[in-house]
């Protein structure tokens, strides 16, 4: 792959990209990358509207290749993108704390009239409904995809749901797969410690440059 030097940050729900600016600065101060940070309407707008925000938002920045950052509901927007515009530009993709294969946290809430409205549309869909191993899977075969999970259980969802096995707090780790993948790994961090974690944005940075995650991080 041509070296790409530019990296497309992607938030989670409720977010608005200011809490990726530390994961920003330290892409750009360590490893030299041009950081870009989108937003989109997590909660008023559609899955598939969101992902063409983000296609034209590519668009926009007359680039040649760039990668895809994309925390939690982020990373199902960014493949969400990629499966509905294969032709994107080239770039490696990273999810970090992203529920692929589901989440009983999420689903719990969708049963709750008080939740719908904090909710949103792009959550549903793109994660309870109809999972991104349902419907990204194919997006492996030209994309190389990597995803790092939380294995610290501080957050929101042990509020709403009880876990199997290890989890970030708000995902299990088991609902961090998804076939096809290139590299997945799992760090000691927390659902939302990820966003100040300096190793979070080491092992995307070598994903990013080389296609796999390092192994020899303590």
């Amino acid at each position: 792959m041509t070296a790409i030097d530019t990296v497309i940050c992607i938030h989670g729900i409720w977010g608005q990209g200011l809490e990726l600016t530390l994961i920003k600065r330290r892409l750009e101060k360590e490893y030299g990358f041009d950081v870009r940070l989108f937003s989109y309407p997590s909660v008023r707008g559609t899955l598939d509207d969101n992902a063409a925000r983000l296609a034209d938002f590519l668009n926009a920045q007359d680039l040649d290749g760039a990668h895809l950052l994309g925390h939690s509901l982020g990373g199902v927007i960014a493949l969400r993108m990629l499966a509905n515009y294969p032709d994107a530009i080239p770039g490696r993709v990273v999810c970090f704390g992203s529920p692929l294969t589901g989440s009983r946290a999420a689903a719990f809430l969708t049963t709750q009239n008080w939740a719908e409205p904090i909710l949103g549309h792009s959550l549903p869909a793109g994660v309870v409904h109809a999972a991104a191993n349902e419907w990204a899977s194919h997006v492996c075969e030209t994309r190389e995809v990597g995803i790092i999970a939380g294995t610290v259980p501080v957050g929101f969802g042990r509020l709403v749901t009880t876990f199997d096995g290890d989890n970030d707090g708000s995902v299990a780790v088991s609902e961090t797969r998804l076939e096809g993948a290139k590299d997945h790994i799992c760090l000691k961090v927390s659902h939302k410690g990820m966003l100040v974690s300096s190793e979070v944005v080491d092992q995307a940075a070598a994903f990013f440059k080389r296609g796999e995650f390092l192994r020899d991080i303590d």
